[in-house]
C-alpha cells in the first residue's frame, strides 16, 4: 500500500472468504480513484487494539465489519444514529477529519434492495439465525409491515428478545424445528458458508410454490440451500445481492463518490469466476 494513500478495509475472523476487496477495488478502478481497500484478519481479542491503531492513521477512511465483530464494535466507536438501541449491530466504521470514529449499518439497506420490487405486505417470513446480520434484517422487516416472523436459532430466548425489540409478531424455535410455510425464507446465519463445518440441514417442502429463498452466504455463491430451492422451482436471491448492496452504501461513505452500479453485470462475472 502506497504511503499517504487513503484506504479502507474489511475486518473479520475468518476473513479469507471476503469478496469486499474485489468489489471495492473494482469500483475504485472504474472511477479512477487513487485509494486502496483490503481485508484484515482481526481476532476478537485484537479488536480493541485494531480500532485504536486505525484511529491514529489519517489515511484510514474506515472499515466494513463482518463476523464475529458486528456487535462488539459498538463498544469501541461513536454511535450517533443510535444503533445500539435500534439494530443492535454495526457493519461499517468511519473516521472523520478529526480522527473521531463513528459507526453505521448498511446491511439493512443492502438486504432490502433485491426485495424492493416484491410485495412483502403481511407475509409470513422465516429467518434462520439471530446474530448481527439477522438484527439488520429484522430491522428492515420491521419497516415493511410484514406479518408473522418466525426465527429459527440455537437460542430461542434471544430470538424472543429480538422480536420484541423490533416490534414484530411471530414465533421463536430451535434450529432443528420444522420449517413453517413462509413466503420468504432468509438464511441469516453462517451455515453453509465455506469453512464452516456445520451444514444447514433443512427441508424446504413446507414452503409454498411462490416462496422466495434468500441466502446471505456468498461463499460458495450457490449454497446447498439455494440449490434445493432452485430444484423446487422457487425464486432465489443469492448472497452477492446483499453484499453488493451494502458495499454500495459503504463505498460512498469511504470514498465520497457513488459506486458505479452500471457495471454490476461485469462485477458479478468477476466475483463468480
Amino acid at each position: 500500500m502506497t504511503a499517504n494513500r487513503p484506504y479502507a478495509e474489511v475486518i473479520g475472523d475468518p476473513i479469507r472468504q471476503s469478496k469486499s476487496p474485489m468489489i471495492h477495488g473494482f469500483w475504485l478502478q472504474k472511477l479512477g480513484i487513487d485509494a486502496d481497500y483490503k481485508a484484515v484478519h482481526v481476532k476478537p481479542e485484537e479488536l480493541a487494539d485494531y480500532i485504536a491503531t486505525r484511529r491514529r492513521d489519517p489515511n484510514w477512511r474506515g472499515c466494513n465489519v463482518t463476523l464475529p465483530h458486528k456487535i462488539a464494535v459498538l463498544d469501541h466507536v461513536g454511535d450517533p444514529g443510535g444503533l445500539r438501541d435500534s439494530i443492535g449491530a454495526m457493519n461499517t466504521i468511519l473516521r472523520d477529519e478529526n480522527g473521531e470514529l463513528t459507526g453505521t449499518n448498511t446491511d439493512a439497506g443492502g438486504f432490502y434492495t433485491p426485495l424492493s420490487q416484491s410485495d412483502l405486505g403481511d407475509i409470513h417470513v422465516c429467518i434462520i439465525g439471530n446474530g448481527g446480520a439477522a438484527r439488520a434484517i429484522l430491522f428492515a422487516l420491521s419497516r415493511l409491515d410484514v406479518g408473522n416472523v418466525h426465527i429459527m436459532a440455537r437460542n430461542p430466548l434471544k430470538s424472543v428478545g429480538l422480536l420484541s425489540q423490533f416490534g414484530l409478531k411471530g414465533e421463536c424455535v430451535q434450529m432443528e424445528a420444522d420449517l413453517p410455510p413462509a413466503q420468504l425464507l432468509v438464511n441469516a446465519s453462517p451455515l453453509g458458508m465455506q469453512g464452516v463445518a456445520e451444514a444447514l440441514d433443512i427441508d424446504l417442502a413446507p414452503l409454498p410454490d411462490n416462496a422466495i429463498v434468500y441466502d446471505i452466504v456468498y461463499t460458495p455463491l450457490m449454497t446447498p440451500l439455494l440449490r434445493q430451492a432452485e430444484a423446487r422451482g422457487l425464486q432465489t436471491i443469492d448472497g452477492l445481492e446483499m453484499l453488493i448492496g451494502q458495499a454500495d452504501l459503504a463505498f460512498e461513505l469511504f470514498f465520497g463518490q457513488p459506486a458505479p452500479r452500471e457495471y454490476d453485470k461485469e462485477l458479478r462475472k468477476l466475483l463468480t469466476k
